[in-house]
Formats: structure tokens, sequence, C-alpha cells
């Protein structure tokens, strides 16, 4: 597929940043509600993860301990839906969403890029259990799939979503499956091979993590977007957009 043809299939404020787990501050806790609501606020998109509970529930939480957003030790897997709720805050006082929760709250005002998070080789429930929570959203350009297990990002072929390839200086063994996918989301310092430069012809390449103004300028080349945090949003969106449009 031509890279102009890929790129009418997202939403465009896609490539003018992507808040990194939400617009999150000291005051907004990564993943919650009131950072996405910031993103919101910010016409940004953002980035978000999602893990199955015991009982076959979507969370946002980026960590499957729930110890370091809420400072009480759990694992999402371990835990039905119901338990989570009643037992666990995130620091900034909100509730761990469900996905359906955030999806409805977003009612894409900004698109969406969705991390899947693999626990203990459950990508099949987690394909089936996303793909059923998205049958209803018809805007397919408003969501854009990613995940570190190719073989989950495989399982949602049908669902005819962009999906992206998460690859990290530790997991180049995945590098090899670029291919397979319409994007790479790229740990920061992979930008600048040689190959990635090349993939980027006909797909998509986003860095990521971008905390500072001089990691942006490293990567601003190189990447089609960035994810970032604790960054001026303002300066990333202008930045973007002058490369961009």
């Amino acid at each position: 597929m031509k890279k102009e043809v890929l790129r009418k299939k997202v939403n465009p404020l896609i490539f003018m940043g992507v808040a990194h787990r939400g617009l999150h501050t000291k005051d907004f806790t990564e993943n919650g509600m009131k950072a996405f609501a910031n993103a919101i606020n910010n016409n940004v998109s953002f980035e978000l993860d999602i893990h199955l509970t015991k009982d076959n529930q979507l969370v946002v939480c980026h960590d499957s301990d729930l110890i370091r957003t809420t400072g009480k030790s759990g694992i999402i897997e371990d835990l039905t839906l119901k338990e989570i709720k009643d037992n666990y805050r995130l620091f900034d006082g909100g509730e761990i969403p469900t996905f359906k929760e955030l999806l409805d709250f977003t009612n894409e005002r900004v698109p969406m890029v969705i991390e899947l998070k693999v626990y203990k080789n459950n990508y099949k429930a987690l394909a089936k259990k996303f793909l059923e929570v998205m049958k209803p959203y018809k805007n397919k350009q408003n969501y854009f799939v990613i995940s570190f297990d190719p073989r989950a990002l495989l399982k949602v072929k049908k669902g005819h979503f962009v999906r992206g390839l998460l690859v990290g200086m530790g997991d180049k063994w995945v590098y090899h499956f670029r291919f397979l996918f319409e994007s790479l989301d790229l740990e920061n310092k992979m930008l600048k091979l040689k190959s990635v430069q090349r993939y980027q012809k006909r797909h998509f390449v986003n860095a990521w993590t971008i905390n500072n103004k001089e990691q942006f300028d490293e990567v601003y080349p190189f990447a089609d977007t960035i994810t970032f945090q604790n960054m001026d949003v303002e300066y990333v969106k202008e930045m973007l957009k002058k490369k961009n449009f």
C-alpha cells in the first residue's frame, strides 16, 4: 500500500503528536480519565494501554500490577472488574477506567493509540475482547492499534485498524515482523537505522517515548509522529504541523 493511501486511513490529528498514557501531570495520573480529559481539552491524540481482567473485561492501565499508579499491589489479570473498582483508586482520586468507559467518554473527539498488553500468552482472548468492544465504533480512522506482541496484532487484523508493531532496544527480534503491519512504533534510539528509513517510505514510523526537546529534535527528521510526555504540548503540535502539513 502506498503511504499516501495509508495516510487516509488515519485521523490526521495523530500526525501532530500523541500524548503518552494521556496528557498526565503531577495532578493527573497516567491512564486516568483526568489525563485523557486533559489531552482532549488540548486537542491532542493520546496513547493508552489495555489489560484483560480475570472476568474478561478490558481496563486501562500500563502495568499488570496496579501498585505504581494506585499505591496498592494487585495483578489486573488475577482480579475481577468489581474487585478493581471496589478496592483501587488512582493517585489523583479517579477510578481505573474500563476501555468502554474511555471510548464513550472520548466520543471520537480525538484519535486514540491503543496498546494491547499481552499477559502470560493471553493474546487470543485479549484480541477477541478488543474486537468485541470495538464493534460499535465504525470510524476506524480514530483508532490506531499497537502492541509488542505481533500475534495480538495479527488477531485484530479483521477489525481493519491501522496496526503498529512496538519495538524496543531489547526486543529487536520482533523487528523482523515489521512488514506484516502498517506502522513501526520504535524506541527513539532506533530511528536512525537505515532499514527504518527504507521502511518509512511506505509505512508509518512513530518514535516513543520523547521526554524533552533534545530527544524531540533528535528523532524529528525521522518520525511521522511522536509519542511524548512531560513536554509543552503546543510546541510538539506546532513542530509536527510544520513537518506534516
